[in-house]
């Protein structure tokens, strides 16, 4: 059994309140327990018991980053037999103040009870992807993501611990509608974890990959550490020097002059990093711009539209499983690894083949088939060896730049995006085309799938919507709607309404007057520590929670965020207007947006992303 989980902590009280995770189909309602430890009450003993019987049962404790601050702070109070809540307070400061991550971490083996960590799961503990849960409960677009209405390290009263109870029960809730959301990746997690015989419960995708590859390297006899005194180290090439002519294969070449100086230019580096390679490397070929990058290479028209019809059509040229492929084709290797590391990749390619999309091994294979390459100039990793970063991401790019040339003597080039190249030609030419890419797949040793097109509306390289032939769409950047987790899901209502008028030619204002879910209308502002948001109300400014719903709306206020003094002028705290020009109404309860929606910001927003592609 699963128990959601959630705690809080002040000065002079600390709460854990949990919930049985049930089976709503079967019409359970999860039972829920509140664990107090204050001036006015002291639960230690019932707590003491709650964890016993659930550790005795053999259950589960999930929250949301609850290995990096609940489970610690509970074991703490726990293992110490601690009933006061100052002395917890102050752990939890500590816990929240520390600079190592893994001062205040309590092992597995000396866990009380297993732990479940959502946070950790979906990867939220990496810089680019952090998230809190008002974040997610905004994203999840639950009716009231309210903050308590007293600030951190209150000293509070009796009448406030009923709120901060209720608060805290809101959060375990939230956690729970999470974790209902995450059922699938807990689901391959355990299955990963039988199969495997080690635990991946709390791994993100990211590093499960990296995980199963590294099992598969030490099946195959490859040694990944180095153990001394100081422990189990990762082996690793240290580069202190990198040739870039090691890391261009002897099948690029060019006619295009342009691309030609951008080879001339890569094969006489020599690199002490790999950060700043590619700094202002481009060049023009069909009449587009190329962009070399360490994240790709990239080239796109920008405001414009492609409607394929009986004489042309839109071709979409993407190389399969890129960097994989790359290095399995070319013998690319973290030279620490020995060339066993290729046989492995492609033992672990060919296991993928066998496994329907969508499945766990299919899904589990193709985590530890892409995990390899961001982890090769990664200083922590076993696969560490920035020559191999460099030969993939240079050979990546210098191919497409190959397959672009060619193309462009016969088809129009309209985009090129990291691993592939998107063209428009005519109909007739369809056949030179395919034989320009199975000369260039016997040349490079990848393979290329291709997708046909309707339509694609192209704003710029990162945004754009292209209609496939099956009525598929697909959608990217500022176009795209179906966000992650961890991205802001504001003003979906203008991606989405930009779409139909692109695509079904509806009227950009009638469309959002009739728009069904005002849910879709919902932005998101945040106030980053030491700053605030505040709502100018009549001259006055009004306190608005640090994670704020709101939309803009006719008869409401202006949003201001009040931000900490420069130091060129100390006394003078910097004012950003939020929705500049535009009146909101802030609703973190769903029962507070009763405005009505000003249509005219929301409209010019789809007329952003619709004029120029239209």
């Amino acid at each position: 059994m699963d128990y959601i989980y959630d705690t809080e902590i002040f000065p002079n009280c600390f709460l854990l309140c949990a919930r049985l995770v049930a089976d709503v189909e079967a019409g359970e309602v999860g039972k829920v327990w509140e664990f107090e430890i204050s001036d006015w009450r002291n639960d230690l003993a019932n707590l003491r018991t709650w964890v016993r019987n659930a550790h005795v049962a053999k259950h589960r404790m999930v929250g949301f980053n609850n290995l990096g601050f609940d489970y610690p702070l509970l074991h703490f109070i726990l293992q110490g037999g601690i009933d006061d809540p100052l002395e917890i307070y102050r752990k939890a400061v500590a816990i929240i103040e520390s600079d190592n991550a893994y001062a205040h971490m309590v092992w597995p083996s000396d866990r009380l009870v297993e732990q479940l960590d959502l946070y950790r799961i979906h990867h939220f503990d990496n810089v680019a992807r952090r998230t809190s849960l008002k974040t997610l409960e905004f994203n999840m677009r639950l009716p009231n993501i309210s903050d308590l209405p007293f600030a951190p390290g209150t000293m509070l009263e009796a009448p406030m611990v009923r709120t901060l109870r209720d608060y805290c029960l809101d959060d375990v809730d939230a956690t729970y509608e999470f974790y209902q959301q995450s059922l699938d990746k807990i689901a391959f997690r355990e299955k990963l974890t039988r199969l495997y015989g080690r635990d991946f419960m709390n791994h993100s995708d990211v590093k499960i990959g990296k995980e199963i590859f590294q099992i598969e390297l030490e099946k195959s006899g490859v040694q990944c550490y180095e153990y001394g005194p100081i422990g189990r180290q990762p082996r690793q090439t240290q580069r202190p020097v990198i040739g870039l002519y090691q890391c261009i294969p002897k099948w690029v070449w060019f006619n295009n002059p342009e691309f030609q100086t951008v080879y001339c230019h890569l094969e006489k580096q020599i690199i002490t990093e790999t950060k700043g390679v590619f700094k202002d490397l481009k060049a023009i070929c069909g009449g587009i711009e190329f962009f070399f990058g360490t994240g790709g290479i990239h080239a796109s028209v920008e405001n414009e539209v492609f409607i394929a019809d009986d004489q042309m059509m839109i071709l979409d040229l993407d190389v399969t499983s890129m960097y994989p492929s790359i290095a399995i084709s070319q013998g690319y290797y973290p030279e620490h690894l020995s060339p066993r590391f290729v046989e492995v990749y492609q033992q672990l390619k060919d296991q993928r083949l066998l496994y329907k999309k969508g499945t766990p091994e299919n899904d589990m294979l193709k985590l530890a088939l892409n995990g390899v390459y961001g982890a090769s100039n990664d200083q922590f990793s076993i696969f560490y060896d920035p020559r191999f970063t460099m030969q993939i991401t240079i050979t990546g790019q210098l191919a497409l730049a190959m397959l672009a040339e060619r193309l462009s003597g016969v088809a129009r080039l309209i985009q090129c995006n990291t691993d592939g190249i998107t063209i428009s030609l005519h109909r007739n030419l369809y056949a030179q085309v395919q034989n320009i890419c199975y000369k260039w797949e016997k040349q490079t040793g990848l393979k290329l799938e291709e997708v046909e097109y309707n339509r694609m509306f192209i704003a710029d390289v990162n945004s754009y919507i292209a209609e496939k032939v099956d009525g598929t769409v697909k959608r990217k950047g500022r176009y795209e709607y179906n966000v992650d987790w961890h991205q802001n899901a504001s003003a979906l209502v203008v991606p989405k309404v930009a779409e139909q008028v692109l695509l079904r030619g509806y009227p950009v204002k009638q469309t959002l007057e009739l728009w069904p879910d005002k849910m879709d209308f919902m932005m998101r502002a945040k106030a980053n520590a030491g700053s605030r948001l505040v709502l100018e109300v009549f001259g006055d400014d009004y306190p608005l929670d640090r994670t704020q719903r709101y939309y803009v709306a006719k008869g409401g206020f202006p949003m201001v965020k009040v931000m900490p003094p420069l130091a060129k002028k100390p006394d003078v705290w910097r004012r950003i207007s939020v929705q500049s020009g535009y009146e909101v109404c802030p609703c973190n309860n769903i029962a507070d947006a009763t405005l009505p929606v000003n249509f005219d910001w929301y409209a010019n927003e789809v007329d952003k992303l619709v004029l120029g592609v239209m």
